[in-house]
């Protein structure tokens, strides 16, 4: 896999950010920059791409069930050049570990995410 540059890491529109996030950010902006320090690390810790980066967490997301941080890792994959298919392949790969309601669901964020165009 090709290594991430700083553009790949730094192209998520900040805009994009969901709300509550900023407003928590603004509030206790130490723990902002301490969740920001421990990402950069994780992802610089090993030789995935963005993108990859991108699909493995939506696999994450899908395990736990979390709507809102799977719909910002689809915009993320899609950024760094997954295709669809490709996102739909790593929520379908949940299926037999998590079960089905819960891909289905991740699958239907999913569908959501790319009617917006985001």
């Amino acid at each position: 896999m090709a290594e991430r540059s700083e553009t790949d890491r730094d192209s998520v529109d900040p805009s994009k950010v969901p709300g509550t996030y900023k407003e928590f950010v603004k509030r206790f902006p130490a723990l902002g920059r301490a969740h920001e320090s421990i990402a950069k690390a994780v992802e610089d810790a090993g030789p995935l791409d963005a993108k990859t980066l991108a699909l493995v967490k939506i696999g994450i997301c899908v395990g736990a069930g979390l709507e809102s941080a799977l719909r910002s890792h689809v915009r993320r994959a899609m950024q760094h050049g997954a295709t669809p298919a490709e996102v739909e392949q790593a929520i379908l790969l949940g299926m037999n570990t998590v079960g089905f309601p819960r891909t289905v669901a991740a699958w239907s964020w999913a569908q959501e995410q790319f009617k917006r165009g985001e």
